[in-house]
């Protein structure tokens, strides 16, 4: 770690991730203080153990984590020849990633309220789907809208 950073304040900032995505997705707050600290710390890739011990977090709670860090996108499992040590790091655009697959699942779930207006037609059933359709459109169009300014 840069020896001009303080840790203290490093690791509360750590922790206001954790406690931001615990608030705002529900995630246990070891997942975001794993990827607050894969945010910030140097070096970029970190073995398991390093992470845990820089957190404060058992080693048998890294697995599960780093698991749905990486498979949502934001985490990369990195092997390097001749170690068995396996090193984690933030995926290269990993928000832009993450982002690019709310859109698809976002997507994806507009088919699914589509097929349901048609099968219900009208009446209050079908208001309902209609409302979530709705408001999938919207975020789905803000959240393109929004990736194709980044990409510009």
């Amino acid at each position: 770690m840069n020896d001009d950073v303080d840790r203290e304040r490093l690791m509360e900032w750590v922790e206001r991730i954790a406690s931001h995505l615990a608030a705002t997705d529900g995630l246990p707050p070891v997942t975001g203080r794993i990827l607050g600290w894969l945010m910030v710390c140097d070096p970029a890739e970190q073995s398991a153990g390093r992470i845990a011990e820089a957190i404060g977090a058992s080693r048998g709670s890294m697995t599960p984590n780093l698991r749905q860090l990486t498979a949502v996108g934001f985490l990369e499992k990195v092997n390097r020849p001749g170690s068995r040590t396996a090193l984690y790091r933030l995926t290269e655009n990993a928000w832009q990633v993450v982002v690019d697959r709310q859109v698809a699942a976002l997507a994806a779930f507009r088919a699914i309220t589509s097929d349901g207006m048609a099968l219900l037609g009208g009446g209050e059933r079908a208001h309902r789907v209609r409302q979530a359709d709705h408001v999938m459109e919207r975020l789905q169009r803000a959240l393109s809208q929004e990736a194709q300014e980044e990409r510009s």
